[in-house]
């Protein structure tokens, strides 16, 4: 197991500003924030992240963890600011989040974590898509991947950016992948939620079937200081398609870190 090479965006919004970084989920890249970015920026530093072999990052050069990755985004934030940083990930994102708040709970002022939970997914359906996509390329889950990230009306509402997202899964390196899916088959935070110290945002989509309510409830339960929200007319993607909403969720969140500080 190593610290994985991550790239990121260039940041925008104001250079005096709390950093906020903002992490992807599995088989996308930082396209995924797109939308929201400009707003974001309004108020904070904002920087987006890729996973090993995805988007602009370099392939893995081997296996990791999800702990690994939150070593790997603390590194990129440590380097951007010397103050402690906000952030918000999706799905593996998400799971990143929290064990950044875990592994680094000096660096992570507030996390929120969407489409995402303390464990994700059966670690044998995990192993199992690994394998399928050493053998047949990440070409291979796009179709079943279209059907999980999208809520119905998803594809119609928005066909150039969710088309583009269905691309970077099929330019993600196929190993990389298989590791990150493997990541995730070893993933399970739930017994140390309590743990974490900094306030939560638990953000699910109304029609996501991996991270439902469920998951949401669970990580805002388990938290010292935790809350969830539905982002409705969502699945899997919430900052792609209803990136209005997340926004409006984050600000609101973050807002009341400020007023409690």
């Amino acid at each position: 197991m190593s610290v994985p090479v991550l790239a990121s965006t260039v940041p925008v919004g104001p250079a005096d500003a709390p950093l906020l970084l903002l992490g992807p989920s599995l088989g996308t890249s930082t396209i995924l924030w797109e939308h929201a970015v400009d707003a974001l920026a309004a108020t904070h530093r904002v920087v987006a992240w890729d996973l090993p072999g995805h988007g602009s990052s370099p392939a893995a050069s081997g296996p990791f963890t999800v702990g690994e990755l939150a070593d790997a985004v603390a590194g990129l934030a440590r380097g951007m600011s010397d103050r402690p940083i906000r952030y918000a990930g999706v799905s593996l994102g998400g799971a990143t989040g929290l064990e950044l708040a875990l592994r680094h709970p000096d660096l992570v002022e507030a996390t929120a974590v969407i489409a995402s939970g303390a464990q994700l997914g059966d670690p044998a359906s995990w192993h199992a898509r690994a394998a399928q996509v050493r053998a047949q390329s990440t070409s291979s889950v796009i179709a079943s991947s279209a059907g999980r990230w999208f809520a119905p009306d998803s594809l119609a509402r928005d066909p150039e950016l969710t088309g583009r997202l269905l691309h970077a899964l099929q330019d993600a390196d196929d190993e990389s992948y298989a590791a990150c899916c493997e990541a995730l088959a070893a993933y399970d935070v739930r017994p140390r939620l309590g743990e974490i110290a900094a306030p939560v945002l638990a953000v699910w989509g109304e029609h996501d079937q991996v991270a439902p309510e469920a998951k949401a409830d669970e990580v805002a339960r388990g938290v010292r200081h935790g809350r969830s929200i539905r982002i409705a007319d969502a699945a899997h993607l919430p900052p792609a398609e209803q990136p209005d909403a997340v926004v409006s969720a984050l600000n609101e969140f973050f807002h009341r870190i400020e007023g409690a500080a």
